[in-house]
């Protein structure tokens, strides 16, 4: 059976980590390096130019001189965009810099009403108009290449936490991360998805993948599944597969990543309820899968380069958010591979599937539904016997409660008889009272 068989969902942690043995997460998208390490690589080597001499494969002089010439050439006009964008490298001047780190040593984590308020305030003037220049400029040049975009988001990021290199790390994050915000909600509607990638397509594509991917069960993918004396009803998964559907409608990469995270969170939240013990990193994978198979998230492709490219790189290369987008980047990476064995079915099992020839296995199905059928009758059986225990015990109680009445009845009744024969003897008396009395008063008066 194939529960009983190794699973191709399988990811150790030092797989998730970068290529590079630097200590953070690397990412698919990046061949397996971390964004750091990935930009180190894929920076144009105007500052390290290539060999003019011939290589050993034959490639001709007058080729590396101009790939050379090329790539210097690049790195100039790149150099100049930047100048244009935020002016030339200077240090800030240290009175600003000075009020601007005790304007914002008061900002509290997660208010960016309040960051925007420091930002305005006269002692982030500079910081401000900076900002303001990069914006406007960035939506003046829209057409760029979107790498080329990134490079100048990602350097402006890096230029402006320059600022506050002597605020503690933790802090520089926090202020990073209002900035990211603040940049990314006014920069999405022309950077996200942009004209010059592919990502319109690589969306279709895979959103046509996992449509076609609808009959994989969670048996298959050895999801756990709470057992039905759990008392969990309906799809464990729900509340994930609401938060990774909610990854599109943020604009700004942190927000994104934080359904991400909160996917991740439901998805711990419903393994718990399976295990008797803390899921592992293969259960929080399959699941991951399950539940982007059951979601099938709009523009998935064009979120993830979105946060890759305009992100800060901290939350992306350690901490809680960058191991989950780690592993939502391996679980999109292995539905685009998933091929029989995966699944441990065959080849012609596997394509009958993707045909939709085969359906899977009835006779699996049947006994799951026999078994919840039985979980449901013990269920019914188990109500139905507290029923009758209650039911039993409130007639006990109603008898009981019919002889405690009758006895007072019975008893007031007695006491109502005796009360009645006083107040006739009573009756009986008071009249010769009367009379002797009327006798007694004549006399008088004669």
């Amino acid at each position: 059976m194939w529960t009983d068989k190794h699973r191709g969902i399988r990811m150790s942690q030092q797989e998730l980590l970068c290529k590079n043995s630097c200590g953070y997460y690397g990412n698919p998208a990046w061949q397996g390096y971390c964004s750091k390490c990935w930009r180190d690589r894929a920076r144009p080597p105007g500052a390290h130019p290539q060999d003019s001499r011939p290589s050993s494969d034959g490639t001709p002089v007058t080729f590396s001189k101009f790939e050379e010439k090329k790539n210097i050439e690049k790195g100039r006009r790149i150099y100049t965009m930047r100048r244009l964008f935020w002016g030339s490298p200077s240090s800030p001047k240290p009175e600003i810099h000075s009020n601007v780190l005790k304007a914002y040593q008061s900002l509290e984590p997660g208010d960016f009403p309040g960051f925007l308020k420091i930002l305005r305030s006269p002692p982030s003037q500079r910081l401000q108009s900076r900002c303001t220049a990069f914006l406007n400029t960035m939506e003046a040049y829209h057409d760029l290449p979107v790498q080329k975009q990134s490079d100048l988001v990602q350097d402006f990021y890096q230029s402006f936490s320059a600022h506050f290199s002597d605020l503690p790390e933790p802090q520089v994050h926090q202020v990073m991360e209002h900035l990211e915000k603040l940049i990314m909600t006014r920069l999405h509607k022309w950077v996200f998805c942009h004209d010059s990638c592919d990502d319109e397509q690589r969306d279709l594509t895979l959103q046509r993948r996992i449509r076609s991917l609808n009959w994989v069960t969670p048996e298959m993918l050895d999801v756990p599944f709470p057992d039905r004396k759990s008392g969990v009803t309906g799809d464990p998964f729900l509340l994930a597969i609401t938060a990774i559907i909610e990854v599109d409608a943020k604009r700004a990469p942190q927000d994104k990543l934080a359904c991400v995270s909160k996917c991740c969170h439901h998805i711990f939240e419903a393994l718990a309820l399976s295990n008797s013990e803390p899921a592992n990193a293969d259960d929080f994978l399959s699941a991951l899968v399950y539940v982007l198979l059951k979601a099938n998230p709009p523009r998935l492709h064009s979120n993830m380069q979105y946060i890759i490219r305009f992100g800060l790189p901290h939350s992306l290369m350690a901490g809680e958010s960058g191991y989950f987008f780690t592993n939502l980047s391996c679980a999109v990476a292995f539905i685009e591979k998933l091929d029989g064995p995966s699944l441990n079915l065959s080849p012609e099992e596997f394509e009958g599937y993707m045909l939709h020839q085969r359906a899977p296995s009835t006779g699996h199905r049947r006994k799951h539904v026999a078994k919840s059928t039985q979980h449901l009758l013990e269920e019914l059986k188990a109500r139905q016997e507290s029923m009758d225990q209650d039911m039993d015990a409130l007639s006990t109680q109603l008898h009981q409660w019919m002889e405690t009445v009758t006895a007072q009845l019975d008893q007031t009744t007695a006491t109502f008889a005796l009360v009645q024969k006083e107040i006739c003897a009573q009756a009986q008396h008071f009249p010769n009272a009367e009379e002797r009395s009327r006798t007694s008063s004549a006399q008088t008066d004669c």
